[in-house]
């Protein structure tokens, strides 16, 4: 049999990014967090973390977590059965991985209403829609949104649709970079924003305008950054059609080159096994996503 107080421990670490601050949100000293994932990997027989800055689990860590993820959700099924099994009463707490475009446009108006009438509170961890896969896969998150189709062992996949990014710059930006009009062989050349390493829209939009080669950019690891950055003419960049509505009508931001638009498909990831709530928050994106999503 598990002992769930040792498994709450590593999933802790882990959602916490350190022995320390999983201490003080299980009201344990620093000590006894650590004398709970020894004997956990006393009884596995194996290491359960790596210890680096911050923490990651092993193979078996992530199975583990895997392991405890599952179980908080269907616990909650029961307890809604049987009321008297749930002594706290708080909320269920989901833990979702997104790229921050989504979190900047559709992801809030889209689960509002779920989250009111379910009384769940969410736990959100901001990832590039390339790589938030990963920690679904590390165990540390019951779903999430990526650009990946395959979903992980054990978990199922859901094509929601697609997010739409067009490629501005400020008028006083094309002024200075293209005086005489847009030629895509100077882009290269000229300061793009790029929202960090695992970032790659930038280069598959270049790459469709037949630049292979590196290019200038800033990382600027943040959405609403990102956007301001466009409007003050630091550099051109890929940003959500939706977010940018207002800048375009006003005619602080406009498309570098018309009507050439890239879309992002825009996966939904769920344990298969993951209980009512992850099953009835899935179908609730299935109907809430064509209104803010484009078609894949």
């Amino acid at each position: 049999m598990f002992d769930y107080k040792l498994l709450a421990a590593l999933a802790a670490v882990i959602e916490q990014g350190g022995f320390e601050r999983a201490a003080q949100v299980l009201g344990l000293s620093q000590s006894a967090i650590s004398q709970r994932i020894k004997l956990l990997e006393a009884r596995v027989g194996q290491p359960v973390l790596v210890r680096a800055t911050p923490p990651s689990p092993t193979e078996v860590g992530r199975q583990l977590l895997n392991h405890v993820q599952q179980v908080r959700l269907l616990e909650r099924d029961l307890h809604r059965q049987v009321p008297a099994l749930d002594e706290e009463g708080l909320p269920e707490r989901l833990r979702i991985a997104l790229n921050a475009d989504s979190l900047a446009t559709w992801w809030a108006g889209a689960v509002s209403t779920f989250c009111a009438e379910q009384q769940v509170l969410l736990d959100l961890v901001v990832e590039d829609q390339d790589v938030g896969l990963k920690r679904m896969r590390a165990g540390e998150v019951a779903a999430c949104l990526c650009g990946s189709e395959r979903p992980v062992a054990g978990a199922r996949s859901l094509a929601l649709g697609a997010m739409r990014y067009r490629a501005l710059a400020s008028p006083a930006f094309m002024a200075r970079y293209f005086p005489h009009g847009f030629e895509p062989r100077r882009l290269a050349r000229t300061p793009a924003i790029v929202f960090g390493p695992d970032d790659f829209l930038q280069h598959r939009y270049l790459a469709s305008l037949g630049i292979e080669d590196g290019f200038l950019h800033h990382l600027c690891p943040s959405s609403e950054g990102f956007l301001r950055l466009a409007e003050a003419g630091v550099g051109w960049g890929l940003v959500p059609e939706r977010q940018a509505s207002a800048q375009l009508q006003r005619g602080d931001l406009v498309e570098i080159c018309a009507d050439t638009p890239i879309d992002v498909p825009l996966y939904w990831h769920h344990w298969r096994n993951g209980g009512q709530l992850l099953a009835q928050l899935t179908e609730h994106l299935r109907q809430m996503a064509p209104g803010w999503l484009v078609p894949l």
